[in-house]
């Protein structure tokens, strides 16, 4: 699982000198009270520190020059317990590189109908105040969430929660690297991209290393590494009968331990996040990564196949937001369809690479033919999905723009048994409808690359596509095809006058 709370978001509260010390003493004492009781909340993966309170242009500018500065501070959340001039905040917003959430709160949940009076309104003016700083950044077009509410209500600490993973996400892609062994599958359109201007946009780079590169790392693992991770194996999976010692297959086993050994190392080393590969490039390597490319994705790791280096990054930066949740987060594909008009499904899953983190039970561990790639045929883990809601996420270069595409949708149980279907699978119904959800997803140019997710809602993705300042669209229980031909059209116009 990866750590969350060595990330910190800090938690700035406006004012101004003009209501003097004693007030200023209760709003810092209430800011501090605030700040405590969201980092210490459960639901808060990420920690919350308390900032003194600001109240001149060059307090705000300094405080937003620190943040931009700390490796751990990944976000901002602002608040205007009083009124706070917002031109006092044009230098520090303007530098500003870190997300912003404006929280709209107050102190207090309830007015005191008996004992309000002046002393109280002059202290508590986050109904006004607030307003005056959510001018600013309009007028300034900067992207910030806004959540509005009291402070300790579930909804408004969950809302939290799910800025606060997005920003754990966006953090994350920062200077991070993913590696290309070798190109991307030949002629495809949707895999491919600007990588130049996602480390532009997005923060990572994207670098290619020849499979022999690979190849070096791998033929370098010891015996005694791959008898210890074959006893991991043997402990977390149903091991085919094929693949046990003594029988026809079980070098094929070592082989796949071998290259995953080798893989992670490799990662490693190079301080990347996550990779991809693809069936036709493959020289040196006995099977292409099926168990290893599962099971480094359950660690943490980035992937997609065919060199779709856009869905690798984006299946790191969700399994990052989804830290610690129930459920996981794997590298997807349509394959395809059941037409049944009182139950329309999708079949997604891929010729090897779902990670186990969305598994249902006990994965088996097995061996099955692949029937393109040219290599040995290689060792995989097969199993069901879990029943329940989800979304599938995908990012597409569309040329002058990247689009993060999501579509909510609920998966089911398997209604029949898949016997002779070699590879992990989830069934899933999607949002509205299969007409309209599959249309959409088209005419939206959707790849058929995604990374599916059991923990994350759109609004996680909604929350990132804004501080990657990328166009977002959703296709979801709402969603109606006329109205989202023409969302399509406006974007366009909108991303053409603002490139």
């Amino acid at each position: 699982m990866i750590n969350l709370k060595k990330f910190e978001v800090w938690f700035v509260t406006g004012s101004q000198y003009l209501y003097g010390e004693e007030t200023l003493k209760q709003v810092a004492q209430h800011s501090q009270i605030i700040s405590d009781v969201l980092s210490k909340s459960s639901q808060i993966p990420v920690s919350i520190v308390f900032k003194p309170t600001v109240k001149t242009p060059d307090e705000i500018y300094n405080v937003f020059i620190d943040a931009n500065s700390s490796k751990n501070c990944i976000g901002i959340i602002a608040w205007m317990h009083t009124f706070s001039p917002a031109k006092m905040w044009i230098g520090g917003l303007k530098i500003l590189q870190k997300p912003l959430l404006h929280l709209h709160t107050q102190f207090n949940r309830d007015i005191p109908w008996s004992e309000i009076d002046m002393d109280f309104m002059n202290l508590n003016q986050s109904a006004h105040g607030d307003r005056e700083f959510g001018f600013m950044m309009s007028r300034m077009r900067m992207n910030r969430k806004v959540i509005v509410g009291f402070w300790q209500d579930e909804k408004v600490i969950e809302d939290i929660n799910g800025w606060c993973r997005a920003a754990a996400g966006w953090q994350d892609w920062q200077g991070a690297k993913f590696v290309r062994f070798g190109d991307n599958m030949r002629q495809v359109a949707v895999t491919e991209g600007d990588k130049v201007e996602a480390e532009i946009k997005f923060g990572y780079s994207v670098n290619t290393h020849g499979v022999g590169d690979l190849v070096k790392v791998i033929n370098e693992a010891s015996d005694s590494a791959i008898d210890k991770l074959i006893k991991e194996y043997e402990e977390q999976y149903k091991i085919s009968d094929l693949l046990k010692k003594g029988n026809k297959n079980y070098s094929s086993l070592r082989e796949a331990a071998r290259i995953e050994i080798g893989l992670k190392n490799f990662l490693e080393n190079g301080n990347f996040k996550g990779f991809t590969d693809t069936f036709e490039d493959l020289h040196g390597l006995a099977q292409l990564p099926g168990i290893a490319a599962q099971r480094l994705m359950a660690a943490g790791y980035g992937f997609a196949a065919e060199g779709d280096w856009k869905t690798a990054a984006l299946v790191r930066a969700m399994k990052v937001m989804g830290s610690g949740l129930p459920g996981g987060n794997s590298f997807m594909e349509d394959y395809t369809y059941h037409f049944d008009f009182n139950n329309e499904l999708v079949l997604g899953a891929h010729m090897l690479e779902i990670c186990e983190s969305i598994a249902d039970g006990k994965p088996s561990c097995e061996i099955h033919p692949l029937g393109i790639g040219g290599k040995a045929d290689p060792v995989r883990l097969v199993f069901n999905s879990g029943a329940g809601p989800a979304i599938n996420a995908s990012i597409v270069d569309m040329g002058n723009r990247f689009r993060l595409l999501v579509n909510e949708v609920v998966a089911v149980a398997p209604i029949h048994a898949l016997p002779k279907l070699p590879v992990a699978r989830v069934l899933w119904k999607p949002y509205p409808d299969m007409q309209t959800g599959c249309a959409a997803w088209i005419l939206a140019g959707g790849a058929h690359h995604t990374c599916y997710s059991q923990n994350l809602t759109a609004e996680h993705l909604q929350s990132f596509a804004e501080m990657a300042g990328v166009e977002f669209v959703l296709i979801g229980k709402n969603t109606d095809i006329y109205q989202f031909r023409n969302e399509l059209k406006w974007n366009d116009v909108y991303y053409q006058i603002n490139r």
